[in-house]
């Protein structure tokens, strides 16, 4: 959430810099601007009705003592008017507030002057890569899958529909060896290790951006104000929700496997086929919460933590930063993390690493506390360290030997996987 005293001192600035996010956000401001104003307007109103009660119902007891009562009288029908009218007053400072509260959940994070300009994600820029494609071309990890029995697609479909999976035998070890594999490399990177509820509460997603913008994107429980959580991200960030802790505790850095779940899986007809886009999906996601003035930094080195996932896997990738209006609703700055697909011949995000500054704190009213008692806002970061699906496609399309008919295990998880050196036919 945007502070609403920056919006008043710096309008222009944030009108200027929400254009990035290639969107039009100026009849948002305009009319968070127009509400604060009579908010403000109607709140010193008010406090000078409510000095003018207490002066008055302070004269009354005098009034009384000089047995003035017909003074008193009239005294005491103005005070009761101006109550009437505080009462009102009040009512409609509440609801003011509730809608200025209500408009600035809605508006997204304001981009860092760095985010480069663009429309979607063609304007992403290229940063850096890392790793020798070795494989131009290669079949699509579901043949491969299917022809190793590692995914069963049709039963999955038969049990929960469309962008559902079911991992079998090997496909059910690997993606263990992954996860287990990812969490402990970021051990060693100071995260500290948690394994979070899988179900919140609607102020949890508001918390983190998903709620009230991206409500039709959620998987909602029947009845009841709980949804499965998109990312573990959600959790792992609100874990400090309502709570000031000493800043001298900062950085707190954790980390989590989850599956996680999105109704929304991607435009209409898009990745049907495969475990790119799916409606459940298993991640190792990365937090960080930090100084303030440590951000930017936090946000270089938690995409590194992620990327050298990739580079002890030896699967070529890429990063690249995202354009404003690729840019996601809480983030003021973020890398995606592409690794390469022989099958598709391209590139696909694995990790999207962002630093959502102080917007998500506000939401989540997360405060911390100087030895001198300072109260700061601290700043909030996350990735995915990593997609654990996507990198079982790229294992599946870059270590496929079609020759010896076998997915070689790449060597840093064969500890994980009892020693296994490849996947054979015949496994």
């Amino acid at each position: 959430m945007i502070d609403i005293k920056k919006i008043r001192e710096n309008y222009q600035e944030i009108a200027k810099l929400l254009k990035i996010r290639n969107q039009d956000f100026s009849a948002n401001l305009k009319k968070i601007v127009t509400l604060d104003k009579k908010w403000r307007n109607l709140t010193t109103k008010t406090q000078a009705l409510e000095a003018k009660r207490n002066q008055d119902s302070k004269l009354i007891g005098q009034l009384i003592k000089n047995n003035n009562l017909q003074e008193v009288k009239k005294i005491k029908k103005l005070v009761s008017t101006l109550k009437v009218t505080i009462d009102k007053n009040n009512q409609l400072i509440t609801e003011l507030e509730h809608n200025i509260h209500q408009e600035l959940l809605n508006l997204p994070n304001i981009p860092d002057k760095s985010v480069p300009k663009g429309k979607d994600e063609e304007d992403n820029k290229k940063i850096r890569s890392w790793g020798k494609i070795t494989k131009k071309t290669g079949k699509p990890h579901w043949e491969i899958a299917e022809k190793f029995k590692l995914i069963d697609f049709s039963r999955a479909t038969k049990l929960s529909g469309s962008r559902f999976i079911l991992y079998t035998n090997q496909g059910a070890k690997l993606v263990r060896a992954l996860f287990n594999f990812m969490l402990d490399q970021h051990s060693k990177n100071d995260y500290v290790e948690h394994l979070p509820p899988l179900i919140v509460n609607s102020d949890i997603l508001q918390g983190t951006g998903q709620l009230p913008k991206f409500k039709d994107d959620q998987f909602k429980i029947e009845d009841r104000d709980q949804y499965l959580i998109p990312t573990a991200e959600v959790p792992l960030t609100n874990i400090f929700r309502d709570e000031i802790i000493k800043l001298d505790t900062l950085p707190i850095k954790m980390c989590a496997y989850t599956p996680c779940f999105r109704l929304e899986a991607g435009s209409s007809g898009k990745d049907t086929r495969g475990i790119i886009r799916l409606h459940q999906f298993n991640k190792v996601e990365l937090v960080q919460i930090v100084k303030p003035e440590e951000s930017n930094k936090a946000l270089e080195n938690l995409t590194n933590d992620a990327e050298n996932i990739l580079k002890l896997l030896k699967i070529p990738y890429q990063v690249v930063a995202l354009c404003g209006g690729d840019l996601g609703f809480s983030a003021i700055k973020t890398y995606d993390i592409e690794l390469w697909l022989p099958g598709q011949e391209r590139y696909r995000e694995v990790s999207s690493c962002s630093n959502c500054g102080d917007f998500q704190a506000r939401r989540m009213n997360l405060r911390a506390i100087s030895k001198d008692d300072t109260k700061v806002i601290p700043h909030t970061l996350n990735g995915s360290g990593l997609a654990v699906d996507r990198v079982v496609a790229a294992i599946l399309e870059n270590y496929y030997d079609e020759k010896r008919a076998a997915i070689i295990i790449p060597n840093v998880l064969r500890p994980y996987m009892k020693g296994l050196q490849a996947i054979k036919l015949s496994e």
